[in-house]
C-alpha cells in the first residue's frame, strides 16, 4: 500500500478520515474552536485556579501500531518538538486565541504543561497528531495548527470549560425563593413578633402554634427544641420532637402528631402546617448555620408562619418577603421587667452576691474563676459550650434551685439563648470575644452590640425572685467599653445566608465527575450568583470533612451527607472516630454497638482531670454523630437505641465528674506542676485508664439493656455511678493514692515526697504509686515478674 503525500489530501485509515488542510494558520484553528465550544465567555469574572486539571494518560504500550509513523515515514525527534511547542506558547496570537476560548493565564499555562508532557511522555501519539508534528518538523506546516489539539486537550483535563453555561445556571442564587415551588403555591401570614430578651415575644408565638390544629417551632438549639416540645406536650397538645440526634413521638403508638419541635436544620419544608414559628430570627445573618433561617423563612408551607428575634432583622425580612409576595406583621415588645447598667465593677470576687452570673470566653477562665470561688468556701455551677445538654440543665437546675447553697454561675455565652436562669446580676469577665471571619478563620474582637444586649439581658427574668436585672463587669478598664457597646444602635441585619444544595451538588457533580467533593462546593461559590440581600454561608467545616474522606468510595449522595454532619474539627478523636465511622460505611459493614464500644473504649472511668473530663465530652460527641448517622442510615448505623443509652450514662457521668469539678482543676494543677500543662482547646489522646468503679461489666450493661432498656432513661445518677466517695467499693479497685489525691487530703508534690522517702526506707526505686491496682509491689517488679513469665 502506498500514500501520496499532497497539500490537501483525505488519508483513510481504518475507516477514519483525517484532512490536512494548508489553510492559514491561524484562521483555520479559529474556525475549529468555534464549532467545537460551545461557550466562549471570559474567564476573568471567576477564579480559574481552582480549576483542578484531571490527569490524563499517556500511550505507553509498545505493541501498539503506531499508525501516525507508518503514515509519515518518519519518527518524532522530542527535542524538535519540544522546541516547536515553546516557539507556540510563547505567540501572542495563541494566548490571545486561549483567551478568547476561556483559557485565561493560568489555564492557558497548566493546560500547556499538561499537553506538552503528553506529547513528550507518550511512545504513541494519535495519528493526526503525529503527522501535524511531522509537518511542523518538516517545515510543511505552522506552530499555530498545534492550537486545535492543544484546545481540545485542555478541554479534557479542564471539563468545566465546555460546561461553564450549565454551571452558571445550577449556581445561580440570585432569587432562591424559586428554590421552594410549594411553599410558593400558598399565600403565608408573616407575623414578626420583635422585641428584646425577656419581653415575651417567643410566648405570644407558642401560644398561637399550641391553639393552632398543625405546626412546627424550629428553633436554634436542641435544649430550647425540648422544651417547647416539653411545654407544649404540659398543655395537653401532642408534640414530637425532632433534632440531628433524636426523634420522640408524643403518641405511642409512634405515629407522627400534628405539631413538631425541631432544631432549625431539621425543618420540613414539604410538610403542611397551620402554623410555624421560627426563633431568634436574627440567626438569618450567621457566618455558618444563617442558610437554615433562609430556608426554614422561604421554604416553610405554613398558612401562618410567626418569626421572633431582635428588630434588626425587620427590614431585610420585609425585603425578602417582597420577593415572594408576601406581606409582614410586625409586633413589638418591651421588655417586662427591668434592666440596669451598673456603674461599678465587681472589681473583687470577694463582692459576689447570690444569683451572680460571670461570663467568660475561654474554658481557661472559667476553671480558674471557679476554683477560686470554690476556694472562698462558695459553690458555683458551671456551663459551657461543649457540655452535654444534660449537664448543662443540671447545673441550671442546681442554680436556679433555691434550696441548693449553689449561688453563683460561672458560664460562657452558652447562657444567651437555650437555658432558663435566675440571674439577678451578669458579670463581663472579659469583652473580647473570639469570633470565625468569612474566610473562617479565628479573630478576637470586642462583643458586638446585639450580643451584649443578647447576653447582659439574660439577668432578670419575669416570674422569677430575681425579676429585675443588673449588668457590669470584673474590671474596671471594661466598664466604660461596655456602655458604649450597649449605647450603640444595633446594625441592621444586610443579608441572609445561602447554602448549595444536595440537588446543586449532584447537577455539578454530573458535569464534572472526576472533581473531588471540596473542589466542587469550591467552583460552585466561585460561580454563584448571589443577590445583595443574600450571602453564601462558610462551608469550610463542609470542606475539611470532604477533604478528610475524599480517599474513601461514598457515592455521592452518602458523600455529602456525611460531609454535613456536626463536627468540631478541632477535636481530634471526634475527627478520627468519623474518619472510622465512614470507612466502616464505605466497606458495608453495619457500625454496630459493640463496635462503637471497642471505638471509645467503653465502659469509661470517672475522670481525674479537666483533660479526662474534656475527653469524656468528645466520645459523647462522637455518640451524637453516631445518632445523627444512625437517622440518615439506619441499616448500616442500627444500634441507636443502646448508643443513646451509654450516651445517657455518660451524660450522667459527666454531670458527677463537673459537679466535682474543683477537684479536677486541682489534680490538673498537680498535673500542671509535674510538667503536663493542658490548653483549653486541646482535647486528650489517651483514654482515661481502667474503669469506673461499680460500672457493670461490657456483657452484664449490654443484655441488662436488651432486658430492660426503658430503665435507662432514668433522671437520677445510677448507684452504680456513684463518686469514689460513695462507692464501697472504692478500696479494694482503685489505689490508694489516686483516691487521696482525688479528694483533696493530700496533693501530687506530697505524693512525689512520700514516694521518695519510701524509696530512702526501702532502698528500692518505686515508679508510679505504691501499689498498682491489680495488687502487684512496683511497676519495676512487675516488668521483671512478665520477663519470667515470658516463656
Amino acid at each position: 500500500m502506498s500514500f501520496v503525500r499532497v497539500s490537501r489530501a483525505a488519508i483513510r485509515v481504518g475507516g477514519s478520515c483525517y484532512m490536512r488542510t494548508r489553510l492559514r494558520p491561524l484562521v483555520a484553528a479559529q474556525t475549529w474552536t468555534q464549532q467545537l465550544s460551545r461557550t466562549k465567555s471570559s474567564a476573568s469574572d471567576y477564579d480559574t485556579t481552582l480549576f483542578i486539571p484531571v490527569p490524563i494518560k499517556t500511550v505507553n504500550n509498545a505493541d501498539d501500531i503506531n499508525v501516525g509513523f507508518e503514515l509519515t515515514g518518519e519518527p518524532l525527534e522530542k527535542s524538535e518538538v519540544l522546541k516547536a511547542l515553546n516557539r507556540f506558547y510563547k505567540r501572542k496570537e495563541i494566548q490571545t486565541l486561549g483567551a478568547e476560548n476561556g483559557l485565561d493565564n493560568h489555564l492557558f499555562h497548566q493546560g500547556f504543561l499538561s499537553f506538552r508532557k503528553w506529547i513528550v511522555e507518550s511512545d504513541v501519539l494519535p495519528p493526526e497528531v503525529h503527522i501535524m508534528l511531522s509537518d511542523i518538523l518538516r517545515g510543511s506546516g505552522h506552530v499555530d495548527d498545534i492550537f486545535p489539539y492543544f484546545m481540545q486537550h485542555c478541554k479534557q483535563i479542564f471539563p468545566m470549560l465546555d460546561c461553564m453555561d450549565d454551571l452558571r445556571k445550577i449556581s445561580d442564587s440570585r432569587d432562591p425563593a424559586s428554590w421552594y415551588p410549594e411553599a410558593r403555591a400558598i399565600h403565608r401570614k408573616i407575623v414578626f413578633h420583635a422585641g428584646p430578651t425577656n419581653s415575651g415575644k417567643t410566648y405570644h408565638a407558642l401560644d398561637r402554634l399550641s391553639q393552632a390544629k398543625s405546626g412546627i417551632y424550629c428553633g436554634p438549639l436542641k435544649l430550647l427544641a425540648n422544651e417547647v416540645h416539653q411545654k407544649t406536650n404540659e398543655r395537653g397538645v401532642p408534640c414530637d420532637l425532632v433534632t440531628g440526634e433524636e426523634r420522640m413521638y408524643a403518641r405511642e403508638d409512634g405515629q407522627p402528631s400534628g405539631h413538631v419541635s425541631c432544631t432549625v436544620e431539621m425543618t420540613n419544608i414539604h410538610q403542611p402546617y397551620e402554623v410555624a414559628v421560627v426563633d431568634e430570627i436574627q440567626m438569618i445573618r450567621d457566618p455558618q448555620r444563617g442558610w437554615a433561617w433562609t430556608r426554614a423563612l422561604l421554604g416553610l408551607c405554613a398558612e401562618e408562619i410567626h418569626l421572633c428575634g431582635e428588630p434588626a432583622a425587620i427590614d431585610l425580612v420585609t425585603e425578602l418577603m417582597l420577593s415572594t409576595g408576601e406581606e409582614v406583621e410586625v409586633r413589638r415588645y418591651k421588655r417586662l421587667t427591668g434592666l440596669t447598667y451598673l456603674k461599678e465593677p465587681l472589681g473583687s470576687l470577694n463582692n459576689l452576691r447570690p444569683g451572680d452570673a460571670i461570663v467568660c470566653f475561654s474554658k481557661a477562665d472559667i476553671f480558674q474563676l471557679s476554683r477560686q470561688i470554690e476556694a472562698m468556701g462558695k459553690e458555683c455551677a458551671v456551663i459551657y459550650g461543649s457540655l452535654p445538654p444534660g449537664t448543662k440543665l443540671a447545673q441550671a437546675k442546681k442554680f436556679n434551685d433555691p434550696e441548693d447553697p449553689c449561688k453563683i454561675l460561672v458560664a460562657t455565652d452558652a447562657i444567651g439563648m437555650g437555658i432558663n436562669l435566675s440571674i439577678k446580676r451578669v458579670i463581663f469577665n472579659s469583652l473580647i470575644k473570639p469570633t470565625l471571619n468569612e474566610k473562617g478563620e479565628k479573630e478576637m474582637d470586642n462583643l458586638s452590640t446585639s450580643q451584649a444586649l443578647q447576653i447582659g439581658g439574660r439577668a432578670g427574668r419575669f416570674g422569677t425572685h430575681f425579676q429585675d436585672g443588673e449588668v457590669t463587669t470584673m474590671h474596671k478598664e471594661d466598664l466604660q467599653t461596655l456602655h458604649d457597646i450597649v449605647k450603640h444602635p444595633v446594625e441592621p441585619i444586610e443579608a441572609a445566608g445561602l447554602h448549595p444544595t444536595a440537588e446543586q451538588v449532584e447537577m455539578f457533580a454530573y458535569q464534572l465527575p472526576d472533581a473531588s467533593m471540596s473542589n466542587l462546593i469550591d467552583i460552585f461559590i466561585n460561580l454563584a450568583q448571589v443577590d445583595s440581600r443574600y450571602f453564601v454561608c462558610n462551608i469550610e467545616d463542609f470542606k475539611f470533612l470532604a477533604d478528610m474522606i475524599q480517599h474513601i468510595p461514598l457515592n455521592l449522595r452518602a458523600r455529602y451527607v456525611f460531609c454535613c454532619a456536626p463536627i468540631n474539627k478541632k477535636q481530634p478523636f471526634l475527627c478520627t472516630s468519623f474518619l472510622k465511622f465512614a470507612r466502616q460505611f464505605s466497606r458495608g459493614e453495619p457500625i454496630t454497638f459493640d463496635w462503637v464500644c471497642r471505638l471509645i473504649g467503653w465502659p469509661v472511668a470517672m475522670p481525674r482531670t479537666i483533660r479526662e473530663l474534656m475527653y469524656l465530652e468528645s466520645i459523647h460527641d462522637v455518640l451524637d454523630v453516631y445518632l445523627w448517622l444512625s437517622y440518615r442510615f439506619m441499616d448500616m448505623f442500627p444500634d441507636g437505641g443502646l448508643i443513646r443509652m451509654i450516651q445517657r450514662e455518660l451524660d450522667l457521668l459527666i454531670q458527677e465528674s463537673v459537679y466535682r469539678i474543683t477537684r479536677l482543676i486541682r489534680q490538673s494543677e498537680s498535673h500542671t506542676s509535674s510538667g503536663t500543662s493542658v490548653s483549653e482547646d486541646e482535647i486528650p489522646r489517651r483514654r482515661p485508664k481502667g474503669r469506673m468503679s461499680g460500672l457493670p461489666k461490657f456483657d452484664e450493661m449490654v443484655e441488662e439493656v436488651k432486658v430492660s432498656p426503658a430503665k435507662h432513661g432514668a433522671t437520677s445518677v445510677p448507684k452504680t455511678w456513684q463518686s469514689d466517695s460513695e462507692s464501697e467499693e472504692v478500696g479494694s479497685k482503685h489505689r490508694l493514692s489516686d483516691k487521696l489525691v482525688q479528694e483533696g487530703v493530700i496533693t501530687q508534690s506530697m505524693l512525689d515526697k512520700l514516694r521518695k522517702e519510701w524509696e530512702r526506707q526501702s532502698g528500692t526505686q518505686v515508679k508510679g504509686h505504691f501499689s498498682d491496682s491489680d495488687g502487684h509491689a512496683n511497676n519495676k517488679t512487675r516488668k521483671k515478674r512478665g520477663r519470667k513469665n515470658k516463656y
